[in-house]
């Protein structure tokens, strides 16, 4: 969508990781604020992430969110107590495709059923970290036979960046229309059900809230944003995006690391 002169926004819908919260996932006081002063200018506010909902439970407080929280990408959508509101699962034979996918180009698989996150290995690179961010530990299994129903998401983990990024471009191949993947990080691959991303869940909130998507802003850094940058009437990117990312956005904000969100915020939605 395009930007139209002095247009209004009634919601605004963020992502989390590298654009609400720091690099050490930390809600800075500026964020917060700035969460408070649209509350007060009547503006709706919510996140989206790649995370589990249950994985968001510590921004519930701080900024008075009472929006439903679309983890997953969409995949799950929960009430602030959790409950679900709606659920999109991946068939068991697809799921299994996507491991033997992620495995084949040398990524970890975890996967998430629920709100309960699978791991065939503790020591793997970034499940300290992930454990850390969502604040709830992983469940330890041999191996993942038994579990490929009513599966959420799977994740490709790897530090090898271009293995993560062909493993992109192939699931999106060899899957084609029976799944949604793209990285929510650079070193995440994200394979969800086609009706879980960004963009879908854009058009949900614009339809729970009976708000036009042209009044919607949207803001965030990875190529799973841009899905819903693509929708929005406004899209902001971080400036700790990529230039393909930001290249997809309408306006670009400072990066997360220099309140990237808060700025974003005062310059181009209250103002």
């Amino acid at each position: 969508m395009n930007p139209v002169a002095n247009q209004k926004i009634r919601l605004f819908l963020a992502d989390v990781d590298g654009t609400l919260v720091t690099q050490e996932k930390v809600l800075t006081k500026r964020a917060i604020e700035a969460v408070h002063k649209l509350h007060e200018a009547g503006i709706t506010f919510a996140i989206t992430s790649g995370r589990p909902p249950k994985g968001m439970e510590m921004l519930i407080e701080p900024l008075n969110l009472r929006t439903p929280i679309p983890g997953f990408n969409g995949g799950l959508i929960a009430k602030t107590d959790f409950s679900i509101l709606e659920q999109h699962v991946l068939p068991s034979d697809v799921t299994e495709q996507a491991i033997e996918t992620i495995k084949n180009h040398g990524l970890d698989a975890w996967i998430y059923r629920g709100n309960d996150w699978f791991i065939t290995k503790k020591d793997a690179p970034h499940v300290a970290r992930e454990e850390w961010t969502v604040k709830f530990p992983p469940k330890i299994v041999k191996d993942y036979e038994g579990l490929t129903d009513d599966v959420v998401k799977v994740v490709g983990v790897s530090d090898d960046l271009d293995a993560v990024a062909k493993c992109e471009a192939d699931a999106r191949s060899q899957l084609g229309k029976t799944v949604s993947a793209a990285r929510s990080q650079p070193y995440y691959l994200d394979v969800t059900h086609p009706q879980a991303n960004k963009g879908v869940v854009i058009e949900w909130m614009s339809k729970h809230f009976g708000i036009p998507l042209e009044e919607i802003a949207t803001i965030g850094d990875q190529p799973s944003d841009v899905a819903m940058f693509e929708k929005s009437g406004l899209s902001i990117a971080v400036a700790n995006a990529s230039k393909e990312v930001q290249g997809k956005a309408i306006q670009v904000s400072t990066s997360n690391e220099e309140e990237g969100f808060a700025n974003a915020v005062e310059r181009f939605i209250l103002s």
